[in-house]
């Protein structure tokens, strides 16, 4: 399948201003020592504990991380004299790090906030537990500095899978998905569907802040589906589960008959069922559209048709027996 894609992109870097400014509601964060270095960039998704740095080993300190501090950490400077303490802070302070964030509520000496601010170091606390703080920001990173592809089709929510109706330009995929709208499903993105990759084997298809859920109409123009169907008719964001790629009939070509040989697409990396389907004047390809979504969970669920189908077949060759009727006595019923 050649889909219509640019090239694969992903953000070198984010600043500690973006960071706070996009996490600090959900994930409780607070300023403690004001915007000093929310310019600072952070160019790494991992996190770092700064402990051994605080101890004096920083041979190994990875200080262009985000910096978390625990109870352990804390712990440790609370243990110190004022001025081992200080000297620890200044120690680790002389590293440009992104920003350093405290769990557990957790406090430190204001002389200290005002060191790290002298130093363009803003210092973040949260309630949140350093386990739990560490998975969220882990999550946010990871998602920030995923990559990304721009893929030309339309990727519509059918029975709560994902599928991504692609192919030539003007070959229907928006009619397509204008009908599955009508029919209670939800579109995510039209034309233009930005895919990122979570993790190692997630796709998560979104469309852009411009286009959002407008989609155009081949002879009628511009409609904004979530003004005409409602909030029920969108959805911002959805996994990419299973790719259909519309082309036109070809009478010398063969198709699948039996689906025991499954095709798959790679999208940046993540490999996903590929459906080819031939299209022509008449042929009802929105409903083809929701069977090939129900048949994917069903696949999901542990029940494979086309399988099933040929154990069927092979039991029947074993015994040499011709195929019967599915019914042998029809009870008095000559409907």
């Amino acid at each position: 399948m050649k889909i219509e894609r640019t090239h694969e992109t992903r953000k070198k870097s984010i600043t500690a201003g973006f960071l706070y400014q996009q996490t600090h509601d959900r994930f409780g964060l607070k300023q403690l020592n004001g915007e000093a270095g929310f310019d600072n960039l952070i160019r790494d998704k991992s996190l770092n504990r700064p402990g051994l740095a605080l101890a004096g080993y920083v041979e190994l300190f990875t200080y262009d991380r985000v910096q978390i501090m625990g109870n352990t950490e804390i712990r440790y400077l609370n243990s110190l004299k004022p001025s081992q303490r200080m000297a620890a802070c200044t120690n680790l302070l002389e590293f440009k790090m992104p920003c350093i964030i405290l769990t557990n509520g957790n406090i430190i000496a204001e002389e200290l906030l005002q060191a790290a601010a002298a130093r363009h170091i803003p210092i973040f606390g949260t309630e949140f537990e350093t386990t739990k703080i560490s998975y969220f920001l882990a999550d946010f990173l990871d998602d920030q500095f995923s990559p990304q592809v721009v893929v030309h089709g339309s990727l519509v929510d059918i029975y709560g899978v994902g599928v991504l109706l692609a192919g030539r330009s003007g070959i229907g995929k928006s009619e397509i998905a204008l009908d599955l709208i009508e029919r209670g499903h939800r579109l995510v993105a039209d034309d233009v569907v930005n895919v990122t990759r979570k993790g190692e084997g997630i796709l998560i298809g979104a469309g852009t802040d411009l286009v959002k859920h407008f989609m155009e109409i081949r002879g009628l123009g511009l409609i904004d589906v979530r003004s005409m169907f409602g909030i029920r008719a969108i959805r911002f964001q959805k996994r990419v589960e299973i790719a259909i790629e519309l082309e036109e009939w070809q009478g010398d070509r063969d198709y699948t008959r039996t689906g025991l040989d499954t095709d798959q697409v790679s999208i940046l990396g993540v490999d996903i069922p590929l459906v080819k389907l031939p299209i022509f004047p008449g042929k009802n390809v929105t409903v083809i559209a929701e069977v090939v979504s129900l048949n994917y969970l069903l696949k999901h669920y542990g029940y494979d048709a086309p399988k099933e189908f040929a154990k069927r077949l092979e039991g029947v060759i074993g015994q040499k027996k011709k195929g019967n009727r599915a019914i042998n006595y029809f009870e008095h019923d000559f409907e």
